[in-house]
């Protein structure tokens, strides 16, 4: 007996099927799709130096206490400042590896403009970075941030002190600091490695403060050039000079 099925059977047995499978589709319960909500927390930078200032040190006050936000690192916030940025600060600070402003101020993409050197020595490209923010965009707040046991400046302080120049360029970090230096020997102290850190921050922020591009900013009150310094210990940072009110 041939026990294949006719063509008219497999005929009806597909449209059973088919039948089948749109009764059961009917039958499931379907998930809505959305899109992902942001996780953006932007807020408009703020625009004048004291709102600026206040801004950074929240961020630093929640590093502190380990109470972070991480605002505006997220893929929205990347594609939202693709085209254009307008950061609240710049933040000129050592090159060391503890010391990164993004995090130590709990800031977001698009938020800093950050310049980094040894010991946070200056010369005429870094002034020129420094004043890119300010003098093109209107950033309101500059921050000269030194910080607690800088490699930079205890190797800078040790070659001024035994007359031993460092190799390679160097040697240029410790001629950048060599005023920070003189100042500390003359303040004298326990730890003149920290006075000398101390004293390049407040050098620097000030020979920034009164330059012939940044000088008229801050008088008209649109720009502050604040002195800060940070605690590798406690995560905090304190303010030299130059706070603005």
């Amino acid at each position: 007996m041939d026990t294949a099925a006719s063509p008219d059977r497999r005929l009806l047995l597909a449209g059973a099927l088919a039948s089948a499978t749109v009764a059961l589709a009917g039958c499931t319960p379907t998930k809505a799709v959305t899109a992902p909500a942001s996780s953006t927390t932007s807020m408009p930078p703020p625009s004048t130096p004291a709102a600026a200032f206040a801004r950074l040190m929240e961020g630093n006050k929640r590093w502190v206490s380990g109470d972070l936000q991480h605002p505006d690192r997220d893929p929205d916030r990347r594609e939202l400042v693709a085209q254009q940025q307008e950061p609240y600060g710049s933040v000129l600070s050592c090159i060391d590896s503890r010391v990164p402003p993004e995090l130590l101020f709990d800031t977001g993409l698009g938020d800093l403009y950050v310049m980094r050197t040894g010991g946070e020595a200056i010369g005429p490209v870094v002034t020129g970075s420094v004043e890119y923010g300010p003098m093109t965009s209107g950033t309101p707040l500059i921050v000269v941030l030194g910080h607690q046991r800088c490699g930079a400046v205890k190797a800078a302080y040790e070659s001024l002190r035994d007359n031993k120049p460092l190799p390679g360029n160097l040697q240029a970090i410790v001629e950048a600091l060599q005023p920070a230096y003189k100042q500390a020997v003359r303040e004298g102290g326990d730890d003149p490695v920290e006075t000398m850190a101390r004293a390049q921050v407040t050098l620097t922020a000030t020979e920034l403060r009164t330059n012939n591009d940044l000088a008229p900013l801050v008088k008209k009150g649109d720009l502050a050039v604040v002195g800060a310094y940070y605690s590798l210990d406690t995560g905090k940072v304190d303010v030299l000079t130059g706070a603005p009110s």
